[in-house]
């Protein structure tokens, strides 16, 4: 792999290999969860809207290093929009899924952003919406864009960056290109939300760590259950498809039926999913295919039945993603779950991907109702799950909802209230 080589630079590498070779693909239930239908990209149509999406970018005024917000789900739209960013010149710095108007404008505010890119609906949740409230209460938010139909006033539109015309390639940043942070994402510690920002050679070698040990082929098909909103997100999807240059297919959330379709698509390909839902799904990813198990907490890895043909990936916090292929008899690397059973942050409690202040936490549910109590229960998926308990606790969730608390914190008092699929919470 050649010194310098940029995240931009890989992508053109395999779209020159092969123009006309597929490169991304939706979800086939996208109308389920977000407006438009399912999109399919080569490397050429992909190209041409990640540069039409960067000059759009250029075209509202944003300057070189600007950090963009990406508030999106985990469809083609969240691969162009981040490469767009990066292609402009600026910062990328995604969003969980799941975060509402608090955590929203704490990173923001964190990371610096001028701009948030987000899509008009996911589920029935409005999220162009959210970024208006949230951009009232940061100043430095410039713009606000969205993908999708019905959008708000004052929302840039950005279906038109898949029109297919051809543009002018912004011009790119100068300096020592492996040393510019192209990315941020965000860390959530006992003291608050930080962001953490990461350049285009820590990137690159975590991803090519990553292709390494799971053996992953040149040109070979992937499919992510895992969206790019984290460093173990972008470390374990973007940067194989990156560096690998097959078709990237994506799946959002979690439906069964569409997985093993999915799954059934790939052939000598690799899958990337929540490691906790390895022997749920390993029989639907098929023999010819390489799984990519990420975890996020080593609760239950050990317990897990022996599974040839898998890599765990092992996210720790923001800053370290490490993998290793189980050995002969399928068992996972003794010292990647050692490594694991130091990632919990003091004073947080872990759901899936998503990392809560035990402080706050606690704060904003006695603010809204003195009388009820949240608490962290152990969950062989999810490492946690949260459950409340109050007089009244529908409405208060209710009361959380509007004050833009995650979901999750919210439908802890709502027990017969599905939760978000496990998928969504990595």
């Amino acid at each position: 792999m050649s010194a310098g080589l940029t995240l931009d630079g890989l992508f053109r590498r395999a779209g020159v290999r092969n123009a006309q070779a597929p490169a991304l693909a939706d979800p086939p239930n996208r109308g389920a969860f977000t407006s438009g239908a399912p999109r399919r990209l080569t490397f050429a149509q992909a190209d041409r809207a990640i540069s039409t999406f960067a000059a759009t970018m250029r075209g509202l005024g944003l300057s070189t290093g600007t950090v963009v917000g990406l508030h999106l789900p985990n469809t083609v739209e969240s691969v162009i929009a981040l490469l767009g960013t990066v292609r402009a010149g600026m910062i990328a710095a995604p969003l969980p899924l799941l975060w509402r108007r608090q955590d929203l404008v704490e990173a923001l505010r964190s990371a610096g952003a001028k701009a948030i890119v987000t899509t008009a609906r996911i589920g029935e949740t409005r999220h162009a919406e959210f970024a208006i409230e949230v951009a009232a209460e940061l100043f430095p938010i410039r713009q606000i864009c969205a993908f999708g139909e019905d959008l708000p006033d004052g929302v840039v539109p950005l279906d038109g960056v898949f029109g297919g015309g051809m543009v002018e390639t912004p011009p790119q940043r100068l300096g020592d290109v492996s040393a510019q942070v192209v990315a941020m994402t965000f860390q959530v510690s006992a003291e608050g939300v930080t962001a953490v920002a990461h350049d285009q050679a820590r990137l690159l070698e975590t991803g090519l760590a990553l292709v390494d040990a799971s053996g992953l082929a040149p040109d070979a098909p992937m499919l992510s259950t895992i969206p790019l909103t984290s460093f173990a997100g972008l470390a374990a999807s973007l940067m194989p498809w990156l560096i690998t240059g097959g078709a990237l297919h994506l799946h959002h959330g979690f439906d069964a039926d569409i997985f093993a379709a999915q799954s059934l698509w790939l052939d000598g390909g690799s899958v990337l999913l929540p490691g906790p839902a390895l022997a749920a799904l390993a029989d639907s990813v098929g023999a010819s295919n390489r799984i990519v198990a990420l975890w996020r907490a080593p609760l239950g890895v050990a317990a897990h039945a022996p599974f040839e043909n898998v890599v765990d990936c092992f996210a720790r916090d923001e800053t370290c993603v490490t993998a290793a292929a189980r050995d002969a008899d399928g068992l996972p690397d003794p010292a990647l779950i050692e490594s694991a059973a130091r990632m919990a942050a003091p004073g947080t409690i872990a759901v899936g991907a998503y990392q809560f202040r035990q402080a706050a936490l606690d704060a904003a549910i006695a603010a809204a109702d003195p009388a009820a109590m949240i608490a962290a229960l152990p969950d062989a998926l999810l490492g946690n799950r949260l459950a409340g308990h109050a007089p009244d606790a529908s409405g208060l969730a209710a009361v959380l909802t509007a004050q833009g608390v995650n979901p999750l914190v919210a439908q802890a008092f709502r027990a017969r209230q599905p939760l978000p699929s496990s998928s969504t919470r990595y």
